[in-house]
């Protein structure tokens, strides 16, 4: 048996129930990890809510770390005693769980797992925006929403490393101020200033290369607004809602825009793509060049008030719950 918190059904953070589950011997290719700690991520707001499909009843989070505990069958690339971290492996919300090896990487001996549980699916989000989705060069000047959340902060830092002028916006001097403490060159209160009008201010008119846009509706179309012609505007997330539909004639009026909505599962698709991803995040923080901050942690029983907290944006940067 083990404790987790199972949806029955969608709705609000009251969904999210505790209970004491079986849990079966690890099956051919999976482990058995006893976890550290449990990232909360927007995403698990989105299948807790059914905006994102899931069958009833499941375990919700994608994300987390522990030590391997038991191994099934045919397993021969990770060992009992392992310290290992997760970013895409459905059921997170558990004290212990089985986890196919193929969404598995070790973790660095330098990176406590408290870390690693924070810093997986954010830390390799912002690493296939700025590396891969589109690759940021000394001189390019980007825009980033919710500059003050998990991936917010992380990109700040990570872009600022590559050579960038960040723009960011927030919504509180708190926040703010906590951006501008993470490689963020200028952050705009989305609350009190127009992020375009301020954009077009702090360029001198010249807008952005790349938007980046993990909040949607809310942003949608005046992103677009804030590109040079041909810039790119990458839809990673939907924390006000979802996009609406919109005609792609729309690109070609701002300025021959790119627009893309990709998704970190695509591009750690594959057992290489994975370790490369990993890899790259974990050099860097390594370099010291990249910090994680932990900004809250809850009781695993609590998840119902972090995503309360989390929805509410109560809370800024990184969170984890802990079994």
């Amino acid at each position: 048996m083990t404790r987790a918190i199972v949806v029955r059904s969608l709705g609000g953070p009251e969904v999210l129930k505790v209970e004491e589950i079986e849990l079966s011997p690890p099956g051919p290719g999976e482990v058995r990890i006893k976890q550290a700690a449990i990232g909360l991520n927007f995403i698990d707001v989105y299948f807790r809510t059914g905006l994102y499909k899931a069958d009833l009843p499941f375990i919700p989070g994608k994300e987390g770390a522990g030590t391997v505990t038991a191994l099934g069958e045919g397993v021969s690339d990770f060992a009992i005693g392992d310290r290992v971290a997760y970013a895409s492996a459905d059921g997170a919300y558990a004290a212990e769980r089985n986890v196919a090896t193929k969404h598995l990487v070790k973790v660095p001996d330098e990176i406590s797992l408290e870390t690693a549980a924070a810093m997986m699916l954010k830390g390799m989000t912002a690493q296939y925006l700025l590396l891969q989705t589109f690759p940021v060069k000394p001189g390019h000047v980007i825009l980033f929403h919710a500059a003050a959340g998990g991936v917010g902060l992380i990109a700040g830092q990570w872009a600022k490393a590559l050579g960038a002028t960040v723009i960011g916006t927030a919504g509180s001097k708190e926040k703010i101020e906590l951006a501008l403490a993470h490689g963020y060159d200028h952050v705009i209160d989305y609350t009190k200033e127009d992020f375009v009008d301020r954009v077009l201010e702090l360029t001198g008119g010249k807008k952005c290369d790349v938007v980046y846009d993990s909040v949607g509706k809310d942003t949608f179309p005046k992103s677009l607004d804030c590109l040079k012609p041909r810039g790119m505007w990458v839809s990673f997330g939907n924390s006000s809602g979802p996009v609406d539909a919109f005609s792609v004639g729309l690109l070609a009026q701002k300025g021959s825009l790119f627009a893309t909505r990709p998704t970190l599962f695509h591009y750690i698709a594959t057992r290489a793509e994975l370790d490369a991803c990993a890899n790259s995040l974990f050099d860097v923080v390594r370099s010291n060049k990249l910090r994680i901050n932990i900004n809250q942690t809850y009781p695993l029983a609590e998840a119902g008030r972090a995503h309360t907290d989390l929805e509410t944006r109560k809370t800024s940067g990184t969170t984890l719950l802990i079994p």
